[in-house]
């Protein structure tokens, strides 16, 4: 077994697709985490948005997913830069992480002050560059599936529940005679009895946040379960 990360089986090639995906925190009051607290200074109402696309779509079906998507050619030259508290970033991939954010949300985009952007990630799968923008949800917004062909589900989930060693394990796929895995989580639903895995690209870049801000903790990564294809 491979411990590669998605985005390292194969390459992109010069025609890739530029995107931006919005990994946007904020709290949430009324449906705190159900996990004790594991880390100092990670509350217990500290939360990501996530979205489940829906089962029906051609790429990715019923996966869970950071809003985001395509730049398109109104969200301006990719090679702009702007201000934000992080450094300067691309404006075309901020403005294009907030328009598909609302599209798929909801969301009011007036309310989320732009952090930064991490590095653009390579995603062979789809042949997309995929960059993605960090936010802070300082003025919180209602938010839900907007178009049922595209989502099944919007949800927030409380950083506490995706760092809780509980939930965490690998996920593994198999392609072809190679098998590979990548960082996942299973995490409960706010407000339900559900539970959905987060694997695949977006719980690399879930893992590698997390670990970078300093609040991952230790689990059990001889964990290795079968990716919910």
């Amino acid at each position: 077994m491979e411990d590669r990360e998605p985005w390292r089986i194969g390459r992109i090639d010069e025609n890739y697709r530029r995107s931006a995906v919005l990994i946007l925190f904020g709290a949430l009051d009324d449906l705190p985490s159900r996990s004790r607290a594991h880390a100092e200074g990670v509350g217990r109402d500290l939360d990501v948005l996530l979205v489940q696309r829906a089962a029906t779509l051609r790429s990715h079906p019923g996966q869970v997913a950071f809003p985001g998507g395509r730049l398109d050619p109104e969200d301006g030259d990719p090679h702009e830069l702007v201000p934000v508290p992080g450094g300067r970033v691309s404006g075309a991939h901020v403005r294009a992480a907030l328009r598909e954010a609302e599209e798929e949300t909801g969301l009011d985009p007036r309310g989320v002050e732009v952090l930064g952007a991490l590095a653009p990630v390579p995603l062979p799968v789809s042949n997309h560059l995929v960059t993605p923008v960090l936010g802070w949800w300082q003025d919180v917004s209602p938010v839900d599936v907007v178009d049922h062909a595209e989502s099944s589900l919007v949800f927030r989930v409380p950083v506490l529940d995706l760092i809780d060693p509980a939930n965490r394990h690998y996920a593994a796929v198999t392609r072809g005679r190679q098998t590979y895995r990548s960082p996942a989580f299973a995490v409960p639903v706010a407000g339900t009895d559900a539970r959905v895995t987060v694997w695949g690209f977006t719980g690399v870049l879930l893992d590698r946040v997390l670990t970078a801000l300093g609040w991952a903790v230790p689990w059990d990564t001889d964990r290795v379960l079968p990716a919910p294809l």
